[in-house]
């Protein structure tokens, strides 16, 4: 049996954090985006712009009522709301094991230190918090779609230039890292395929070559059947409706078949008269009528 040795799971191992920290920069990015935060389901209609980035000052609220506050003027208040009228009781055995209740995922606060905005945030429905310095990818986007609405405090945003680096530079803190460079600086792919540049140099289109017709049964296809046998369609139609009741077509078929039974009774009916007749005269004449008939 294969045993990894100590440099395959010290190379596994950098390869797992790298691919979190892509992860993690990624859904930062589409935390950005006002169509992947919207198709989340967040409601930022109300939000000046994206990412959604306060003062310092928001660091140091210590009551929750002035936390709220601080979120509705943030333009955070229709999402509070979604999250308020989204509590439901949880179906099935959930509700026995402390979890009766679930509710959809509100806005993340990210701070860079805590100078009592976990006390004032961890009350509200719907809220989460996370350091910058321990981002959990868990939190920046739960159940792995990205988009989740983020409230960004002003250190914790400029300490993101330290932690993930640039294209240029390689982080300073998380040894080794460098952001991933996207293969394509121009997305929109239907601009450059029809570009002068590209379609001078490709080949022109060539038809493709002709399909065979597929050969079909058609005792087995209706369609098929149908064009070599017109009508066919409609005859089954019509014995469909002799089948079943309440249609004119099968009443047509009881009352013929009624008049066959009365007619074939009939007939039985006299060939039995004529049977017995015939019978009859094959039957022994009395001793009486016998010495009648020889006296005379």
């Amino acid at each position: 049996m294969f045993a990894p040795t100590k440099v395959w799971r010290r190379w596994h191992r950098k390869v797992n954090v790298t691919q979190k920290r892509h992860a993690t920069a990624s859904a930062i990015a589409a935390s950005a985006l006002p169509a992947l935060v919207m198709a989340r389901g967040h409601r930022v209609d109300e939000v000046e712009e994206l990412p959604l980035v306060v003062s310092e000052g928001a660091e140091g609220l210590a009551k929750t009522k002035k936390a709220i506050e601080f979120l509705k003027k943030a333009g955070c208040e229709d999402e509070l709301e979604k999250v308020l009228a989204s509590k439901k009781i949880r179906a099935g055995k959930g509700k026995a094991r402390n979890r009766r209740y679930t509710m959809r995922r509100g806005p993340l606060v990210v701070y860079a230190e805590d100078n009592g905005i976990t006390r004032a945030f961890r009350a509200i429905p719907g809220v989460d918090l996370c350091c910058v310095d321990r981002l959990n990818l868990l939190k920046l986007a739960p159940g792995g779609t990205f988009g989740r609405l983020i409230v960004w405090t002003e250190p914790a945003m400029k300490k993101l230039q330290s932690l993930f680096g640039s294209y240029k530079s390689g982080s300073q803190e998380k040894k080794g890292y460098h952001l991933m460079r996207p293969q394509m600086t121009n997305t929109d792919l239907a601009r450059l395929i029809n570009s002068d540049e590209i379609q001078s140099v490709v080949r022109t289109a060539q038809e493709g070559p002709k399909k065979r017709e597929l050969k079909r049964n058609p005792l087995k296809n209706r369609a098929t059947m149908a064009k070599l046998n017109p009508g066919i369609n409609q005859r089954r139609k019509v014995r469909q409706l002799a089948s079943e009741k309440g249609t004119k077509q099968r009443e047509a078929v009881v009352a013929a078949k009624r008049a066959t039974a009365v007619a074939a009774k009939k007939h039985h009916g006299a060939s039995k008269a004529f049977y017995n007749n015939m019978m009859a005269a094959y039957d022994a004449k009395p001793a009486a009528a016998e010495e009648a008939a020889d006296e005379e």
